[in-house]
C-alpha cells in the first residue's frame, strides 16, 4: 500500500542542517496494523507527513498504491496528536466536515446523514451528536476525531500518537475500540507511539526506529491471534518475547546514543 524507497529527511535550524531520517526503505503492506515506535526525533511523525504529502522527501521516493506521493495525499485520513475539532461545530457537525469537500461532496444528503449516524454509534458517540468539543471528555473528542477521519472511509489511515496524553484506562478502552473499528475493514494503519505495549498489542508489526537520524534496527511480526483483547493479551507469553526483543533493539540504541553525546 505504502513504499518507502531509499527515504532520507535533512530539516534546517537556521543555515545548520539536522537530518531527521537516514535513508529508509519500507514496505506497507495492505489492510496491516503497522506500529512505528521509537525516541522522540526519531522521524516518527516525519514519516506519517511525508505519506500524507504534507512534507516531500530529500532523497527518495514514497508511493502510494504505486504512485509517487507529489502532493496532498486525499486518499489517506490523518489522525494528528491534538484533536483539531473545530470548537463552533458540534460532534456531528465536525464528524460531516469531510464529507462537505472534495468528490465527497457529491453524495447525496441522505448519504451524508447515513455516514454520519454510522460513524457516530460506531465509536459510541450515539447520544452526544448536537455536543460541542468544550462539552465533551478527552476521550470522546478522540472517538469524534476518529469519526471524522473514517468517515469518507479512506484505504489508510496515519495515526500519530493519538492516545498518548489519555489516562491508562481510558488508553486500553479507546486501543479496544480502534481494534473493533479497525479489524475485519480492510483498512491499512499506520500507528506510531512511544509505547512498546501499545504498539505489541495493536499491530500485525512493529518497527523500531533508531534516534536520529531514524532508521529502521528492528521489525516483529507480532503472530498474536486476533481478535485481541487489549487488557489480557499482554499476560500471554509470547507478549513477553516480543517486548524483550524489540526492547533490546531500543535500549541498546538509546544507550548508543548516550554514550555517543
Amino acid at each position: 500500500m505504502v513504499e518507502f524507497d531509499d527515504v532520507s529527511k535533512v530539516f534546517f535550524k537556521g543555515t545548520v542542517p539536522i537530518q531527521a531520517l537516514g535513508r529508509l526503505n519500507l514496505s506497507v503492506r495492505e489492510g496491516e496494523l503497522l506500529a512505528v515506535v521509537g525516541p522522540s526525533g526519531c522521524g516518527k511523525s516525519t514519516l506519517l507527513n511525508m505519506t500524507a504529502g504534507l512534507m516531500k522527501p530529500g532523497t527518495g521516493a514514497i508511493r502510494y498504491k504505486g504512485q509517487a506521493i507529489s502532493g496532498a495525499n486525499t486518499q489517506v485520513a490523518y489522525v494528528t496528536q491534538k484533536d483539531n475539532l473545530l470548537p463552533w461545530r458540534s460532534v456531528e457537525q465536525n464528524i460531516r466536515l469531510p464529507l462537505e469537500m472534495g468528490p465527497h461532496k457529491r453524495l447525496s444528503e441522505a448519504e451524508k446523514r447515513e455516514r454520519v449516524a454510522r460513524y457516530i454509534a460506531m465509536v459510541g458517540l450515539k447520544g452526544f451528536e448536537k455536543h460541542y468539543p468544550k462539552e465533551l471528555s478527552g476521550g470522546m473528542r478522540k472517538r469524534a476525531q476518529l469519526a471524522r477521519s473514517l468517515v469518507y472511509e479512506p484505504d489508510t489511515l496515519l495515526m500519530d500518537e493519538p492516545f498518548g496524553a489519555l489516562d491508562a484506562q481510558l488508553k486500553l478502552m479507546l486501543q479496544a475500540e480502534l481494534l473493533k473499528t479497525w479489524e475485519g475493514s480492510g483498512k491499512t494503519l499506520i500507528f506510531v507511539t512511544h509505547d512498546l505495549t501499545e504498539a505489541i498489542s495493536l499491530a500485525d508489526r512493529v518497527i523500531v526506529m533508531s534516534g536520529r537520524p531514524g532508521r529502521i534496527i528492528a521489525i516483529a511480526d507480532i503472530r498474536l491471534p486476533r481478535p485481541r483483547d487489549v487488557f489480557h493479551i499482554r499476560f500471554q507469553p509470547e507478549f513477553g518475547d516480543y517486548f524483550e526483543e524489540l526492547w533490546a533493539a531500543l535500549k541498546q540504541d538509546l544507550a548508543s546514543g548516550e554514550a555517543a553525546t
